[in-house]
């Protein structure tokens, strides 16, 4: 079993670069369906769950030729199956993401109900109700989903209860492929939205208001293939960004879009932490006491779900008291009881957490409850007195490519080990 080790208390401070965007990178190599014949992607994040991804689409029958570290060769020109397996798909719940993909180009599909992060129920209805008026028709069996389209994809409007990133996703991939104009009303507005509506118009399609809460997508008989730079993790930025108020050494963090962060970006300069927006990356630093500033989980341009754990992190050494709400996920306050453990008094109430800040955080024995919640504690660990152990690290890798040697490279005393299973953590 591998653990993240942190000696804390020494000096972090430099530059870093974030790599493609998860959140994004999962949907384009699903969006490869669609289009057969050989995609290029670039910028492509080389951690656990692209890999499982890629395992997906190789079960289907693609080829991937991995050009570099951050570029693969995608041909879907060979893929003949649509059905994914199980145990793939239990890994990771972006494995999903093919449902609207096999529809547009085969009109059917069987999808194994997702995994991923135990976070939160985060139930699939939404993409089901808006491929059934797209004329899916779906049988749910021994945990399979089926999706068949006995009369095609035609067009129509559909309007999500929820802002849901993943329903949207699938009805964009679907509807290119449809008859007619469809209507996605109450659409997720993520830059991840705006990077799969990018490739897909690349490809030919008609997409246009993504970023916006209704997109309209004219359908076209046959897409090509492209080649296609993955958007910068906005996510993988905010942890670097969060980790500078923590230690409040300045960190300039490179290679995404300040603008994706715009909401965070504003909390934590009310928090006390000094944000000097460029071009392409943000320089962090901060001076005085970290503020206690209440924040509330809300899909974009709201606070992200996945910036809740490391900015509780930040609040859990504020200078007085706050409330973190969890509007999105219902079990990511599992973070908080590990925290605790390092010292940090945190009171869970329903989807509230009251945070009461403390002085210093102590170096513990923790376990990592999902991908945000590891690298948070990691970020604890950096400030606490003596050692930090963070096992569980599997979640992190999901997420976060080269997390402990970005670390080092910001001069943080941090080190990857491996130790017996039944060693006592």
């Amino acid at each position: 079993m591998d653990v993240i080790r942190i000696e804390g208390g020494h000096r972090v401070t430099g530059e870093v670069t974030v790599e493609g965007a998860k959140n994004s990178a999962l949907k384009l190599m699903a969006a490869t369906i669609l289009a057969p014949g050989v995609n290029t992607l670039t910028n492509v994040p080389n951690i656990a769950d692209v890999h499982v991804m890629g395992k997906v689409l190789k079960r289907l029958g693609a080829k991937i030729d991995v050009v570099d570290v951050h570029t693969l060769r995608i041909d879907t020109s060979t893929v003949e199956s649509w059905v994914t397996p199980y145990e793939l798909v239990a890994q990771m719940r972006a494995s999903t993401a093919v449902l609207g993909p096999l529809l547009g180009r085969f009109g059917k599909a069987t999808v194994a109900m997702p995994g991923g992060c135990n976070i939160g129920a985060r139930k699939i209805d939404m993409h089901i109700l808006g491929l059934q008026a797209l004329g899916v028709d779906f049988d749910l069996d021994h945990g399979d989903i089926n999706a068949t389209t006995p009369h095609g994809l035609s067009g129509t409007t559909v309007t999500l209860d929820f802002a849901s990133v993943g329903a949207t996703e699938n009805l964009m991939m679907a509807a290119v492929r449809a008859k007619g104009t469809t209507v996605i009303d109450n659409a997720a507005r993520e830059p991840e939205i705006v990077d799969l509506a990018n490739l897909l118009n690349e490809m030919g399609a008609s997409v246009k208001g993504a970023g916006s809460p209704v997109i309209e997508i004219e359908g076209v008989a046959e897409l090509h293939p492209v080649t296609h730079e993955v958007v910068g993790d906005r996510i993988e930025a905010g942890t670097f960004i969060a980790t500078a108020g923590l230690v409040g050494e300045p960190v300039e963090v490179k290679g995404f879009d300040p603008a994706h962060l715009g909401l965070v970006l504003r909390k934590y300069e009310q928090m006390g932490i000094s944000i000097e927006r460029r071009e392409r990356g943000v320089l962090a630093w901060r001076e005085g006491p970290i503020g206690s500033v209440d924040i509330q989980t809300l899909p974009f341009p709201g606070f992200p779900t996945d910036m809740q754990a490391q900015t509780m992190c930040l609040l859990a050494l504020g200078s007085a008291s706050c409330v973190v709400t969890e509007n999105v996920f219902e079990n990511r306050f599992m973070f908080a009881s590990e925290l605790q453990r390092m010292g940090a008094e945190i009171r869970i109430e329903g989807h509230h957490a009251i945070v009461h800040g403390v002085p210093r955080f102590s170096g513990a024995q923790v376990k990592s409850p999902d991908l945000r919640g590891g690298a948070a504690l990691v970020m604890a660990g950096l400030v606490a007195d003596g050692i930090t152990v963070v096992s569980d690290i599997y979640h992190i890798d999901r997420g976060y490519e080269r997390f402990v040697e970005k670390l080092q490279g910001l001069g943080a005393r941090v080190e990857r080990a491996s130790v017996p299973d039944s060693a006592d953590l």
